[in-house]
């Protein structure tokens, strides 16, 4: 199997308030995307913080860093979501397809669920389900979040990587609670060590994941 390769890229940190992750205080958070090179080319998860919305900026107090990937870079762009920390440089691909579940992009263009302003001018395709991007390169379905949040998943051979999203804030809370995506992420590892990156942790996850229930 050719390699598959994963860079993290930082993309700048927000401030969550206290009452909103029901903490004791407001919590800093890294916003992460990743860039995979695989046998067929390239892909972006995620793009970073867009801009748009005064009270948006005001709630979270975010600090962008620039997107180093150009367009050209990448031959596709996966969101895990498109709440405004993962879409905002979106519009700088506007000739690179965008790979969304249905469900998702129907939530955000109803209104309500992101910076509206970051939605036009990208070249969306819809996927409902599993899409393959190449192979061992898989979009897989990982509600929670957001009805329609997708994460990746990688096959090394040997081992797995998966690259979350926001599927879990957190490395220490995968898992926890169940969903049922858990399990067809252990029916396609097959026993084999699994990595697990995410969007708002720098720590990751490693272990193998306990057969479907």
């Amino acid at each position: 199997m050719d390699p598959i390769t994963v860079h993290r890229l930082d993309l700048g940190h927000f401030t969550r308030p206290a009452a909103e992750w029901g903490g004791p205080h407001a919590r800093v958070e890294p916003v992460l995307g990743y860039l995979v090179r695989h046998a067929r080319g390239a892909l972006l998860l995620d793009t970073g913080m867009g801009t748009g919305s005064p009270e948006t900026d005001a709630h979270y107090q975010p600090v962008r860093k620039p997107l180093t990937v150009r367009p050209g870079d990448a031959d596709v762009i996966v969101n895990c979501h498109l709440h405004f920390d993962h879409i905002g440089g979106n519009q700088r691909f506007p000739d690179t397809p965008v790979l969304v579940q249905r469900v998702e992009l129907a939530t955000a263009r109803a209104g309500g669920h992101t910076i509206d302003s970051l939605l036009p001018g990208v070249r969306y395709e819809e996927i409902e389900g599993e899409h393959e991007i190449a192979p061992g390169v898989l979009v897989v379905p990982t509600p929670g979040h957001t009805d329609g949040h997708q994460s990746l998943f990688l096959d090394h051979g040997d081992r797995v990587t998966v690259l979350a999203g926001q599927a879990y804030d957190f490395a220490a809370e995968f898992g926890t609670p169940y969903r049922p995506w858990l399990d067809r992420l252990a029916e396609l590892a097959a026993g084999r060590p699994v990595r697990v990156l995410f969007a708002h942790d720098r720590d990751l996850w490693e272990g193998i994941l306990p057969p479907p229930r």
